[in-house]
């Protein structure tokens, strides 16, 4: 269906951008949403609207999404010392704020009175395409092209940042700022992926990888490149999801990590080569 395959092509859009902003903003090629916890938030207010019962229909479940992302965020910009914090001390709150986001989830579905629906947001959790119409393609085409090109006009931002934070600020840029401004962007786009396809991983750890090795690191040219592979990737996996198995759908997230594990084990062996 044309409305499925373009929620999956702006879903997988919106990840692998993700997944570039965290990598340049904290200088770590694992970085990605779901290591800021941002993924786990989502998930968690997302469960808790589905579990609970609170309110109804697609517009509870994206505000759930959206208050459990920017509540994992603000957390992690409390740990890490708001605006003055580094990477690997951004990275450590992230850490923290996942598992704990990650434990509330659990908590919430175990103790869940209807085992069938526990069942069912298992599965939603790992990713699906299937409820998707039009509606939801409406909203998440808003928001992703809002995000691109909000990044794309940080581009130069993103780039000073390779260079560490006291040299990205000796060029003029305000650091906190702008390190707000960003995670708060990847915060906006997960959730509300989260909210409407579940938690999809890889993604946003493995499409910079690619983006960054076809076209290079400058993110004028690097952001574009990694919406588009995201895309095509998001929209074979989906495919494949219905196809590997007959009469059964596997969950997107689980596509992604058959693909990512071996291609995240390619891209080790090519960071560690040159030591």
């Amino acid at each position: 269906r044309l409305s499925r395959a373009l929620v999956a092509a702006f879903c997988g859009a919106g990840l692998a951008l993700s997944g570039a902003i965290m990598q340049s903003l904290l200088r770590n090629p694992l970085a990605e949403p779901y290591v800021l916890g941002i993924s786990a938030g989502a998930s968690t207010g997302a469960v808790t609207v589905v579990i609970l019962g609170i309110g109804a229909g697609a517009v509870s479940l994206s505000a759930g999404a959206f208050v459990g992302a920017f509540s994992a965020f603000f957390f992690v910009a409390l740990l890490s010392n708001g605006t003055r914090g580094g990477a690997d001390r951004t990275i450590l709150a992230g850490v923290a704020a996942s598992q704990l986001f990650n434990a509330a989830t659990s908590y919430i579905v175990t103790t869940s009175g209807n085992a069938q629906q526990a069942r069912d947001v298992m599965f939603w959790l790992l990713g699906s395409f299937g409820g998707v119409r039009w509606p939801e393609f409406m909203l998440v085409s808003v928001v992703i092209t809002f995000g691109l090109i909000a990044c794309l006009l940080y581009a130069h931002v993103l780039d000073a940042f390779a260079f560490g934070d006291e040299a990205a600020s000796s060029l003029g840029v305000n650091v906190g700022h702008a390190r707000i401004f960003l995670f708060a962007l990847t915060a906006m786009m997960t959730a509300t992926i989260v909210s409407m396809v579940g938690s999809i991983g890889f993604v946003g750890l493995v499409v910079p990888h690619a983006a960054r090795f076809i076209v290079g690191p400058l993110h004028v040219r690097l952001l574009p490149a990694c919406a588009i592979i995201g895309a095509i990737f998001m929209v074979l996996a989906d495919i494949a999801s219905r196809a590997l198995i007959p009469q059964q759908v596997l969950p997107i997230g689980v596509v992604t990590a058959l693909v990512g594990v071996p291609f995240f084990s390619i891209i080790l062996y090519r960071f560690q080569r040159p030591s």
